[in-house]
């Protein structure tokens, strides 16, 4: 019997690989920092600068990944329960996205409208 790979924990597994990847990297490009302040090739100041650059740029990407994982759990649990649910759960549903379709066309038709006049307002 085959086993059925569960694609969110792959998921998990390849979001934690890229997090420690950027985390080790961020620790070597540290160590260059370092050494080049040692070399004299930076000044203690610089070195500094670079490594507070390099831990917030870190950082943000770590935080992205985060968010993008947690979007992406919260989806996968959305299409499980989906499958739990009765024919009348899933017309409401249907309903309720084809009426959060049509308010965002009409948002989307509302801002065309919006960018016309504003053209139109220059063109005078």
């Amino acid at each position: 019997m085959a086993s059925r790979l569960n694609f969110g924990d792959e998921f998990k597994k390849i979001l934690l690989a890229g997090v420690g990847a950027a985390a080790i990297t961020a620790e070597k490009a540290e160590q260059v920092v370092d050494y080049c302040v040692q070399k004299g090739e930076l000044t203690v100041e610089q070195g500094k600068v670079v490594n507070e650059e390099l831990k917030h740029n870190v950082k943000e990407k770590v935080n992205a990944t985060r968010e993008k994982f947690k979007r992406q759990t919260k989806f996968d649990d959305v299409l499980k329960a989906v499958d739990n649910l009765s024919d009348e759960e899933l017309e409401a549903l249907k309903n309720k996205l084809n009426q959060k379709q049509d308010e965002k066309a009409a948002d989307v038709e509302e801002a065309d409208v919006v960018d016309d006049e504003a053209d139109e307002a220059k063109a005078e």
